[in-house]
């Protein structure tokens, strides 16, 4: 499986990807800020790297076909978002449908959107978490591939919970982007994403523990 990257600043979860040891071609790391400081990891780690400003273009379609092209002609057959901070047209979400995965700062389908962790802390919830699912046209809403959680202690702020979180986020988006590889997610005629084989936790994770 070859696949692209597509990131717009430090790429943590991008250079997460790269150490992996995943059973993927990263053929090519993109991005739409040249300063984006994920370029200069990929190229350390050994991948090729493209700019794509989205400044100049005359539209988000226009943008989007230009980079669809970038893509193509680097042969991806999966692409990961990872913190690429542009809203993508319906027309580049449904060519790539079933090939377009994002990891999202939440337990979808709560919080989607930004300032995730602000808003988990002003909802009170106990466990709070992120996801990885396959992009569709509406934001944040598309099958959920794996999750994790963590718990909300009482003196979190948005800073140390999401320190937490992205730790978790390292950890699954290799594994879900590992399984994909695999042949192990399958896209149910429900919309929902199955993984076959994927094992189940030894634990629940309780919060708060009584």
């Amino acid at each position: 499986m070859k696949a692209v990257i597509l990131i717009s600043g430090r790429g943590s979860n991008m250079e997460a990807l790269l150490r992996a040891g995943l059973p993927v071609e990263f053929t090519a790391v993109i991005s739409n800020k040249p300063q984006a400081p994920g370029l200069a990891i990929a190229r350390e780690l050994g991948v090729k790297t493209a700019v794509l400003e989205h400044e100049g273009h005359p539209s988000r379609a226009a943008y989007d076909a230009k980079l669809a092209e970038l893509i193509d002609a680097h042969q991806a057959d999966l692409i990961c978002l990872a913190g690429f901070m542009r809203i993508l047209s319906d027309d580049f979400v449904n060519r790539y449908a079933g090939r377009l995965i994002n990891i999202h700062p939440s337990l979808l389908p709560a919080f989607t959107g930004l300032d995730t962790h602000a808003r988990a802390l002003a909802a009170g919830v106990k466990l709070h978490g992120c996801t990885v699912h396959y992009v569709t046209p509406e934001l944040d809403v598309g099958p959920i591939i794996v999750q994790a959680a963590v718990p909300v202690l009482e003196d979190d702020t948005p800073e140390t919970l999401g320190v937490r979180v992205l730790a978790q986020e390292h950890r699954i988006y290799p594994q879900a982007v590992r399984w994909i590889a695999e042949g192990r997610v399958e896209l149910t005629g429900d919309g929902r994403a199955r993984v076959r084989a994927a094992g189940t936790p030894d634990a629940a994770l309780i919060s708060p523990r009584g």
